[in-house]
């Protein structure tokens, strides 16, 4: 090592330490000014939950003055210290850190630009008194000793089983029980919330058992933990649709989940007097009425399909559905298919059908995204999930917190890059695409798939092997086109090409999940809500004004004590616990006020 390298590794832990115990002088002392003064003009503090009791993004001194001014005298943070325990940050200039409000224990990362604070990121980790029974506070299982009339685990289950929803009310009712609901159900269960999960499949596990055949997860196993419990070593880098389903499945079983299969919310309201819900779901046939004071739709961001509504769709003779119904591939064997859409699921199906000899071919009618699976994972995943970084001792935790610690005003900056390394390595198979018809963009500022789904959560495939597929003409491909209508035996194009049809698939992706709020509780609900997902960024599909977090995720919305919760599993896996501390506080009791509640600028 140099030995400029080696003054500039000694000095930045020093500047580190500097900036922290400045920090804590001015913010213990309740001096916004001094602590503002330890910023850069151009800062960013994300902060989850810790201070806000939200999940909020403050940009420049002026958002750092606003945040410290309403929050200081109630959060009492203190104990600003490098957290050691989290190892090395990733650069000179950065740090993990570790604090404690008055009523919790936080984590968080810190970036100097110049010696001043550049992005912090604070998060609340654990509420003092309330810690999940886990490492030393694990649960003992059994009290050795002889008992009169003791239950087994066994009957205590049963009995929780039963009285819960019936003789007790859930402190929360989540409806959705997919990834998300169950991450976030494993969550409330380590903290004590008693929840109930509804889902109107029959099994955990069948939002994905139930999708078309080739489905599987384009990303790598190491994005994908649930929390508390890792998959295995040998799982496979790529879980096929029922391997994950039963993954889930078992998940719920053994993190004790109150799960309610085969169970239809059908609609809910709440009470502002009382501060409850009444949630109306049928189960086996039985229609009853729970009440709990918090309703988290998980209904997931896959879960309400947009069909489009096309001229001659109700004289078409052959089949059609929207690809989520999509059953696979095996009863279209020499089939003529038309599949509307060039995203994820369009590819999936289009390939799947082709294995088995239909005749398929893509209407693309805007613009798509492509990544190849293989260079996203080694440009865009690497660093943070891969088992190189598991072997360079990059936890699951502290990739999560590390992808966290990036502000979304700032993330474009840092995925540009990584797409433009891709989009060089991967020339000749874009030229390839391009050749064959295929309308590609890299997204509106060429940030690429992350600033995508985020942005809209559409518009992108990642390539496994489709996109081979239509280059050399084996999918057909119609793009830059539009359905004009369907007739009895065909779809017909606006640049007058007329596709015969014995199936047509509407990959047509989903709307806000908002949607759902309107289907179950009201329109007005909805709309008091307001759009769901997106970042404001005035990009397509995407309007401004710029918000800086998601909107309506994982926080408080504009209605009292209803919540979302999805995305990936990683998003599952991370801010669920963020979510599950907030339901936690409020069941306690302790004061949660928020600052900066989202405003609503669009409805959907």
């Amino acid at each position: 090592m140099s030995e400029l390298t080696t003054k500039q590794a000694v000095a930045a832990p020093a500047a580190v330490t500097r900036w922290l115990a400045s920090f804590e002088e001015a913010v213990t002392a309740g001096n916004v000014e001094a602590a503002v003064a330890l910023f850069a003009e151009e800062c960013y503090w994300r902060d989850l939950v810790a201070f806000s009791w939200n999940i909020v993004t403050v940009e420049g001194r002026a958002g750092v003055r606003d945040l410290l001014t309403e929050t200081l005298d109630r959060v009492h943070p203190h104990g600003f210290t490098i957290a050691e325990e989290l190892g090395e940050a990733a650069a000179e200039n950065e740090a993990w850190i570790k604090f404690e409000t008055e009523v919790g224990r936080g984590i968080g990362h810190l970036r100097l630009l110049d010696g001043k604070g550049w992005t912090l990121l604070t998060t609340l980790n654990e509420l003092k008194g309330f810690e999940e029974p886990k490492s030393l506070r694990r649960a003992k299982g059994v009290e050795h000793g002889a008992i009169p009339n003791r239950e087994t685990w066994l009957e205590q289950r049963r009995r929780e089983a039963e009285e819960l929803g019936r003789a007790i009310q859930p402190y929360v009712v989540i409806v959705g029980g997919g990834q998300g609901g169950i991450a976030l159900g494993a969550r409330l269960r380590q903290v004590g919330v008693p929840t109930i999960i509804v889902d109107r499949n029959s099994r955990p596990g069948d939002s994905w058992r139930n999708r078309y055949k080739s489905l599987c997860l384009h990303d790598p196993v190491w994005y994908d933990h649930l929390p508390y419990l890792d998959f295995p070593p040998n799982w496979p880098v790529f879980s096929p649709k029922d391997k994950i389903a039963d993954w889930l499945e078992m998940y719920a079983s053994v993190m004790e989940l109150n799960y309610w299969s085969s169970t239809e919310c059908l609609k809910a309201s709440y009470d502002e007097d009382a501060k409850e819900w009444a949630v109306v779901v049928r189960r086996d046939g039985v229609e009853m009425t729970l009440r709990p004071k918090q309703l988290v739709l998980a209904t997931g961001m896959s879960g309400k399909p947009n069909l489009p509504k096309f001229e001659g769709m109700d004289i078409f003779e052959g089949e059609q559905h929207h690809s989520s119904k999509h059953p696979g591939p095996d009863a279209y064997r020499g089939k003529k298919v038309v599949v509307i859409g060039s995203n994820n699921s369009a590819h999936d199906i289009c390939a799947a059908l082709w294995e088995v000899g239909a005749e398929v071919t893509m209407v693309q009618r805007s613009s798509t995204h492509v990544a190849r699976s293989d260079s996203l994972m080694e440009l865009g995943l690497a660093a943070l999930y891969s088992e190189s970084a598991v072997a360079s001792g990059i936890t699951t935790p502290k990739a999560d917190l590390t992808f966290a610690s990036v502000p979304y005003r700032l993330m474009h900056t840092f995925q540009t890059p990584v797409y433009d390394a891709i989009r060089e390595r991967d020339s000749d198979f874009y030229a390839r695409l391009e050749k064959a018809g295929f309308m590609l963009d890299f997204g509106d500022d060429n940030s690429g798939l992350f600033m995508k789904y985020l942005r809209r959560g559409s518009g992108y495939y990642i390539d496994v092997g489709a996109s081979e597929l239509v280059a050399n003409g084996d999918i057909k491909l119609e793009s830059g086109v539009d359905v004009v209508r369907l007739t009895k035996d065909a779809v017909e194009l606006s640049n007058g090409k007329i596709l015969p049809a014995d199936l047509v698939v509407y990959a047509t992706g989903y709307g806000s999940m908002n949607g759902w709020a309107a289907d179950l509780i009201s329109p007005e609900v909805a709309a008091k809500v307001g759009k769901v997902w997106g970042l404001g960024s005035n990009t397509s599909k995407d309007p401004g004004p710029w918000e800086g977090e998601l909107r309506n995720m994982w926080k408080p919305t504009q209605q009292e004590a209803l919540w979302f919760h999805g995305g990936n599993l990683h998003q599952s896996r991370h801010y669920s616990l963020y979510l599950a501390l907030q339901l936690k506080a409020r069941m306690e009791g302790i004061p949660t006020p928020v600052y900066g509640l989202q405003e609503v600028h669009h409805l959907s």
